[in-house]
C-alpha cells in the first residue's frame, strides 16, 4: 500500500466508525429516553406490537454494549457485522418511505450510512486507529 494511503486509511476508517457509532448510540439511548417511540417504531416498521418499556430497555442496554464494543473496535467481524445487519434491516424496512421521497427526505440519510457500514465492514482489518 502506498505510504500516504497507509497513513490516511486508518484515520478515515476511525471517522466512519465514530460517525456510525454516534447514530447507533443515539438510537440505543432512545430506547431508554422514549420507550414509547421504540414501541411505535417496532410496530410500524417491523410489525412487532406490544413492545413494553422493559423490553425496550433490555434492547437498549444490549445495543449500548454492542455500540461501545463497536466504538472500541472489539471483535470487528462480529460487532461490525451486527451493526451492518441492524442498520441494513432498518434501512430496508423503511422502503415505503422512499417511494414518497420528497415527503420523507430524512430517511434517505440511511443509505450513505449503510454504505459507510458496508465499507467499514469490508475494510475492518485496516481499521486500526484507536482500535483494540
Amino acid at each position: 500500500m502506498e505510504k500516504s494511503l497507509e497513513q490516511k486509511l486508518p484515520w478515515a476508517l476511525l471517522v466512519l466508525r465514530v460517525g456510525i457509532f454516534i447514530v447507533m448510540f443515539v438510537w440505543a439511548l432512545d430506547k431508554f429516553v422514549n420507550p414509547g417511540h421504540t414501541a411505535v417504531v417496532f410496530e410500524g416498521f417491523y410489525g412487532i406490537s406490544g413492545l413494553s418499556a422493559t423490553i425496550a430497555a433490555v434492547l437498549g442496554a444490549t445495543q449500548v454494549l454492542l455500540c461501545l464494543a463497536f466504538l472500541l473496535g472489539l471483535w470487528k467481524t462480529i460487532t461490525y457485522g451486527i451493526i451492518l445487519v441492524l442498520h441494513g434491516v432498518s434501512t430496508l424496512s423503511s422502503f415505503p418511505q422512499y417511494i414518497d421521497a420528497f415527503s420523507n427526505l430524512l430517511f434517505f440519510a440511511a443509505w450513505p450510512m449503510l454504505a459507510a457500514c458496508i465499507a467499514l465492514f469490508l475494510l475492518r482489518d485496516y481499521d486500526t486507529k484507536l482500535s483494540f
